[in-house]
């Protein structure tokens, strides 16, 4: 094993579960604390002296909250630039340093108190809508006294567009701008995230939405740096890769070696804020064909030869960043890779994704077991006659799809309708019906079907 080897293992064997748990566990100071006072204390003593300490400890973050929102004003108010890095600083510093709980009682405060101001932007509007217009082709003139006439109109036109802009974009605009501030954002959106999944707050989520612009806007495409991911960078990058890995979990060093070596293929998109890991990954395996199954690409060994691929497949996309949901920076991804694997390897042609789809099979089941317990119930006859009087009962199969289920399931799979005899095939997680050619032909038609209509229709 080399050296670049030996440090991703050690590094991974050596992580931590969760740091950001570790780092705002008050429980682990407690526990410290009560097994250091345990020694040569009386019972008594102990209970006293930790119930002073219970008092300092919430004292203490209280002051630790009150000093992170101080320096968080003054990061938003302040104009003396040269003390702006050091008073930024301070504020990212004391962010990480509170728990989630103060962590969402500062966001809120950040979403409430330093909104735009309404009252402003309602007289603004007012004195707008109190202008006469001018009549006619007049705006057109560009005589002298047309240009002094609209004077005013451009004058609260700017005065409106400036009032709409909460004040807490003065901060973003500043972390953004400052080392490490974008990295920072998307954290605490990760945080904004956590926090609606509990309440949906609609201040909280308006701070979201102006973020999430502003986010969208410093990470547009020309902003991004595009990286072939190969066995030869550091280690630390290679960890990432392993550790972000959200489609096809890398089982270990001779797999990720696979991903990186002949006849695959991994970029990734980095921004200059955040050099040391990417924002978003895409892997891409060289085949002759299209692959019909993840299997053939996660098990292609040895691939074949790079001047024999025909087609480009990407088979899993990652982004590393939980703040930066619902950017999207896949869609520009793939295409920058597109055109440089064109440019690269012009033999080929054929550029596809094998892609998971989540909630599918889920809904299938569901949908499945419903209707034939459904039939079940109303003791429906196989003529589709018979269940046209029914409100709820729908047969999610074709009539020929029936009639090819019902001929192929043989001792694999039993029941009295094609709905049964798919449930009772797709169910068991031994898959059994992969092995057979007939069943596979059987299947493919309304397994095809049924997921471009529940894609469509966005139900899973």
């Amino acid at each position: 094993m080399n050296k670049k080897a030996l440090a991703i293992l050690m590094r991974a064997r050596m992580r931590p579960n969760d740091l950001s748990k570790l780092a705002l566990s008050p429980l682990s100071n407690e526990v410290n604390q009560m097994l250091s006072n345990s020694q040569g204390n009386q019972s008594g003593t102990n209970v006293a002296r930790l119930a002073t300490e219970d008092g300092n400890e919430n004292l203490n973050k209280q002051r630790s909250f009150q000093a992170v929102r101080e320096s968080m004003h003054s990061a938003i108010s302040m104009n003396k630039t040269e003390v702006l890095d050091s008073v930024l600083n301070e504020f990212s510093e004391g962010y990480f340093s509170l728990s989630f709980e103060n962590r969402s009682k500062l966001l809120l405060t950040l979403a409430k108190e330093y909104d735009l101001n309404r009252t402003q932007v309602r007289e603004l509007i007012k004195q707008y809508l109190g202008l006469q217009l001018p009549s006619g082709n007049a705006a057109q003139s560009g005589g002298v006294e047309d240009e002094g006439f609209l004077s005013t109109f451009y004058r609260i036109e700017r005065n409106l567009r400036h009032s709409l802009k909460p004040v807490y974009e003065i901060l973003f605009e500043r972390l953004n701008t400052h080392p490490g501030g974008l990295k920072f954002l998307t954290i605490l959106r990760a945080d904004i995230f956590s926090i609606l999944a509990e309440e949906n707050i609609a201040s909280l989520r308006a701070l979201d939405s102006y973020l999430k612009e502003k986010l969208s806007t410093w990470l547009s495409p020309a902003a991004l740096e595009l990286h072939q991911i190969t066995w030869d960078d550091p280690a630390s990058l290679l960890e990432k890769i392993v550790a972000y890995e959200a489609v096809h979990p890398i089982s270990n060093l001779i797999d990720l070696k696979r991903r990186l070596g002949v006849g695959r293929r991994c970029f990734g998109y980095f921004h200059s804020a955040i050099p040391s890991e990417p924002l978003i990954f895409i892997e891409v395996a060289l085949l002759k064909n299209i692959a019909q199954t993840i299997q053939e690409v996660l098990w292609d060994n040895p691939p074949i030869p790079e001047n024999e691929a025909t087609c480009a497949l990407f088979y899993s996309i990652s982004s590393t960043q939980p703040g930066l949901a619902g950017i999207n920076l896949g869609k520009f991804l793939i295409k920058r890779v597109i055109t440089l694997v064109k440019r690269d390897m012009p033999d080929i042609s054929v550029f596809a994704t094998l892609s998971p789809i989540p909630g599918f099979m889920q809904w299938l089941l569901s949908k499945l077991a419903s209707q034939s317990k459904l039939a079940e119930v109303e003791d429906i006859s196989c003529s589709s006659a018979d269940r046209s009087g029914l409100t709820f009962y729908e047969n999610v199969l074709e009539p020929e799809e029936e009639r090819a289920l019902m001929d192929s399931s043989g001792d694999l799979a039993a029941g009295k309708s094609g709905m049964e005899i798919m449930l009772n095939l797709l169910k068991p997680t031994s898959h059994e019906w992969t092995n057979s050619a007939k069943l596979l032909s059987a299947l493919k038609p309304p397994l095809m079907r049924l997921c471009a209509r529940n894609r469509s229709t966005k139900t899973y």
